[in-house]
């Protein structure tokens, strides 16, 4: 049996074509490709790339100007964050958020619209694996090669489970029986008929947005569709600790507000969603809304 794509890019000694993360003294992340022959500069002296290959990952290099750097592998949180970019990638708190509360499976059969850098396209497929699918939509040209070229270096060639459409999803989405739904644009709201028709029962629709008027509206706009269950809207930050001793305390910095996360679940065909038990608070809609939930508010 064939290791999944990438894979044996992950485990074993350092090969040529590696990506390669360096950390300093100082806790500073260096990331390269590994060469035969090259040299690897900093402002602390120069190694040889010869003495990471075939080495151990965990090993020490130590430059010119004996100082040491850690080598090891780069994790995929790590490699997304230091890709060449043409739009913001889905910070690594997010893509886990997405993977986990969109429940991608493997082999499941995904699309996704707004490619951006590709940071995202690769944690999907590395959880869809070889025999899942990934049809991933991007309005412009230059972030899709841009994307392109960051997954393949990533997996070292071509991802099999992986297509890359240029295009409007909501004119080009063909794609039948699709399994989850994510949605990284400024109007995912624009998708809705589109996304409904190409899930199946149960299937998820996931969300990511970046202010909070765009996330009153994909909410909004999935409710009045009336095709998916209650949306649950969510945003996360992470902060890290420093342990010392018995200095314990949190870092003065955190990862703070970065995006919103809207879930929800396809219904099967011809039903409705359960009327809301929680009424909405007398006003949240404006006196002027006519849409269909200021009935149900009113029923709750």
């Amino acid at each position: 049996m064939s290791e999944p794509t990438g894979a044996a890019r992950r485990r074993g000694p350092f090969k040529v074509g590696d990506q390669v993360q360096l950390t300093d003294p100082k806790g500073r992340h260096y990331t390269f490709t590994l060469e035969a022959g090259k040299q690897f500069h900093t402002h602390k002296g120069a190694f040889s790339h010869d003495e990471l290959i075939g080495a151990s990952e965990g090993s020490v290099v130590r430059t010119t100007g004996n100082v040491a750097y850690l080598a090891l592998r780069p994790l995929l949180p790590d490699y997304v964050l230091s890709m060449p970019r043409g739009a913001a990638v889905v910070y690594p708190k997010d893509a886990g958020q997405i993977l986990a509360f969109a429940d991608i499976f493997a082999g499941a059969r995904v699309v996704e619209a707004g490619v951006g850098s590709g940071a995202l396209s690769a944690f999907l497929l590395r959880a869809i694996g070889d025999h899942g699918m990934l049809h991933s939509y991007e309005r412009r040209q230059d972030f899709g090669d841009i994307a392109q070229g960051n997954v393949e270096r990533y997996f070292g060639g071509p991802h099999p489970a992986w297509t890359l459409t240029v295009g409007d999803l909501q004119d080009n989405l063909s794609d039948t029986e699709v399994d989850r739904v994510v949605l990284d644009m400024l109007a995912p709201w624009e998708t809705l008929d589109a996304v409904s028709k190409a899930l199946v029962p149960g299937g998820i629709l996931c969300a990511y947005v970046a202010t909070t008027t765009q996330l009153a509206r994909t909410v909004e706009s999935i409710r009045e569709i009336g095709c998916f269950a209650e949306p649950q809207p969510w945003e996360s930050m992470v902060r890290n600790w420093h342990v010392e001793g018995l200095a314990v305390r949190p870092d003065h910095r955190m990862i703070g507000h970065t995006g919103f996360l809207v879930t929800a679940r396809r219904l099967a065909d011809g039903v409705e969603p359960p009327m809301r038990r929680r009424r909405p608070s007398k006003g949240s809609y404006g006196e002027d809304y006519e849409g269909p939930n200021k009935e149900r508010g009113s029923q709750g």
